[in-house]
């Protein structure tokens, strides 16, 4: 069994700014409560809501802890009262809602998903967020179906990727927007059936095009702002804009006459605040839908680079810099 320590190494932060404020130090080895498990991390996800956390705009929910850090992939090593799976020496990997960016992370055990033989372990690290984000906001809020065109902005990052390959997993013409021809042909090579440089064209004149005119079902968009009329353009009648970041700006004019006479559907999500519950059953819902294809080996997610964990200022760098392709991950230690 596993010799648990008392203290641990974090990344943690003082006060928001730079990637530079992002800086090791010591802290107790948390304790697992009542349907938690302690996981020794193995690898640590970084995502776009560590950066807007660490810059200070997105503070960790109530009783979260405030290291960064969303998802995690590592052994169990612990487990809190009344938890019966998974047991310990288990490699899982899970959703979190704070703590990723240390030696040991505690997650709620309806949040862990097992990691299948021939999963690389810094690959299982790069899964739960985009998973999670994607199979809720595409299948649930938006209720794609096979035979749907949707368009997704941002096709080369980890949920834009991921968007990709679960669409095309499950029977949907996916379009992409990218920031550049290279990242267009990462898209392609993704599995997008069509990717937009929006640089270099108007990517409303360009899904007509594509669709000759008839729009997509289903728009993801990471944008919000000036995007979102765009996108509506975008949209055939009785089509769903799902936002799920508002990189582009939290405001947005919107004609709701349009809105009305084309029978529009706009919402969105943001997951981490959701309750434990509402994440246990989604993770259960994607063990049965989507988790045989990873441990089949259809579903992979697109790895960019691996930092260690002492270097997530060069991470964070890295992502706000925008070059990445696919998932970063920080390596943290390994199971055992």
């Amino acid at each position: 069994m596993h010799t648990v320590p008392d203290t641990m190494i974090a990344v943690g932060f003082d006060a928001p700014g730079g990637p530079e404020v992002l800086r090791p130090e010591t802290l107790p080895v948390p304790v697992p409560g009542p349907g938690q498990v302690l996981i020794k991390v193995a690898f640590a996800g970084v995502n776009r809501p560590d950066v807007i956390q660490r810059q200070g705009f997105y503070p960790a929910p109530p009783g979260a802890s405030p290291i960064p850090g969303l998802e995690v992939s590592g052994q169990v090593v612990a487990a809190g009262e009344g938890v019966l799976l998974p047991l310990p020496g288990q490699r899982v990997c899970a959703l979190v809602s704070g703590g990723g960016y240390a030696e040991y992370c505690l997650a709620q055990a309806g949040h862990c998903l097992p990691v299948p033989e021939g999963l690389p372990m810094d690959q299982a690290a790069a899964l739960p967020e985009t998973i999670f984000t994607v199979w809720h906001n595409v299948f649930e809020r938006g209720w794609a179906r096979d035979g749907e065109t949707m368009l997704v902005h941002g096709g080369t990052s980890g949920i834009g990727s991921m968007a990709i390959m679960l669409g095309k997993l499950f029977g949907l013409t996916v379009i992409v927007t990218c920031g550049g021809a290279d990242k267009c042909a990462e898209a392609l090579r993704i599995g997008a059936d069509h990717a937009i440089d929006y640089k270099a064209a108007d990517f409303v004149e360009e899904v007509a095009r594509i669709t000759g005119g008839a729009g997509v079902h289903l728009v993801l968009d990471m944008v919000a702002g000036s995007y979102v009329m765009r996108n509506l353009k975008c949209l055939a009648d009785d089509g769903r804009h799902v936002t799920i970041a508002v990189q582009g700006g939290v405001k947005a004019e919107v004609n709701m006459a349009e809105v009305m006479r084309r029978r529009l559907i706009l919402t969105g999500s943001t997951l981490r605040p959701r309750p434990d519950a509402f994440k246990a059953m989604l993770a259960q819902e994607i063990l049965d839908n989507a988790w045989p294809l990873v441990a089949e080996g259809q579903l992979r997610p697109v790895m960019d680079r691996t930092f260690p964990l002492a270097e997530a200022a060069a991470a964070h760098a890295r992502m706000e810099a925008g070059a990445h392709i696919g998932k970063i991950v920080l390596e943290v230690g390994l199971p055992g």
